[in-house]
């Protein structure tokens, strides 16, 4: 079972502050994540000024503030960007970002951020796919509000371009999203339409459907989260805080060494148990050597180290070599 990435994405959850974008950082490296994964943006190459909020940001921000301000409130510069990634090298996990468009991948590439994760907004947007996949770069594309359709004609634009190692992320874009509408089974769908790696990026409240996801098969695991539920911001609501990140992290590693080969056989851990557990033929009551076992002769009990219980059929009419107590294990040594 190959190692699942699990992603702890801070988004914008640092509500525009570095110190609080660095103490992201530390929670998801004491929660065990793999990555932090932030946003990457300019706000004016993001979004007019005129663009209306999601209903999910409309109920987590203040009316008065349109998106334009609130992604310009959110923006973190080149110098934030240099500080979070010697931040995540000196503390031992892996920075990440989502650019939002092709300056912001650029920036991203002279930082030497290894991978590239394409937000789920940006699956339309051919020209940005076209200069992301030129990066050379690993990338995890979302594939959230999509139809196959479209993700193929992203899957096709992105290995045109020169993309080599492409990871597909099944995606619900809602803050939280329903648990009714996750569909997880369109993974498997993903994974046999493309023959490319798939993951889980996980909205919904709580840990046990990303969990799920890994059971299913899931290589990749993204979610939210933040220091404080509480805290104003579009994205702290729908978010675990660090003790859940935590769990979720530490629950994913035993399910993912869980899965297995799919061999069935004996478990290393069951052998030892075998002989407890199953049963074998016994004497039924004390019989002298000569005797010829008839029905009522013999029973089947535990302990399991002797003839199996399949052979009592075969042992009737068999003569006893030796004598036998009462509930003594019956063994091919006992017969003539």
């Amino acid at each position: 079972m190959p190692h699942v990435f699990i992603i702890a994405e801070a988004g914008v959850n640092h509500n525009g502050s570095l110190d609080l974008a660095l103490r992201l950082v530390d929670a998801a490296k004491a929660s065990g994540a793999d990555a932090v994964k932030f946003q990457t943006f300019r706000a004016d190459l993001l979004a007019t000024r005129s663009a209306h909020k999601a209903p999910y940001q409309e109920r987590t921000t203040t009316s008065e503030e349109s998106q334009f301000e609130m992604l310009k409130r959110l923006e973190l510069d080149a110098k934030a960007h240099e500080r979070l990634i010697e931040h995540c090298q000196k503390v031992g996990i892996q920075f990440l970002s989502s650019p939002f468009d092709t300056e912001s991948a650029d920036l991203l590439a002279t930082m030497n951020v290894p991978i590239y994760k394409v937000p789920s907004g940006e699956i339309t947007n051919l020209p940005f796919l076209q200069h992301i996949a030129r990066k050379g770069r690993p990338l995890i594309l979302s594939t959230g509000m999509s139809t196959l359709g479209e993700v193929e004609e992203a899957v096709n634009v992105l290995i045109a371009s020169g993309a080599t190692q492409l990871t597909l992320m099944h995606c619900v874009t809602e803050y939280p999203a329903p648990y009714a509408e996750v569909n997880l089974r369109a993974m498997h769908t993903l994974k046999i339409a493309f023959g490319l790696p798939v993951g889980y990026s996980d909205h919904t409240p709580g840990i046990e459907i990303g969990i799920a996801a890994v059971a299913l098969g899931a290589e990749v695991i993204e979610k939210h989260f933040t220091l404080d539920r509480s805290l104003p911001g579009p994205d702290h609501a729908a978010s675990l805080e660090p003790a859940e990140l935590q769990q979720m992290v530490a629950a994913i590693r035993h399910v993912e060494v869980a899965i297995g080969n799919g061999i069935k056989a004996p478990a290393a851990c069951e052998l030892p148990n075998i002989s407890v557990a199953r049963k074998s033929v016994v004497a039924a009551r004390s019989l002298p050597e000569g005797h010829r076992l008839a029905t009522g002769d013999l029973e089947i009990k535990r302990p399991g180290n002797g003839l199996a219980p399949k052979l009592l059929p075969s042992l009737l009419g068999r003569t006893l070599s030796a004598g036998v107590a009462k509930d003594e294990v019956i063994s091919w040594n006992h017969l003539a």
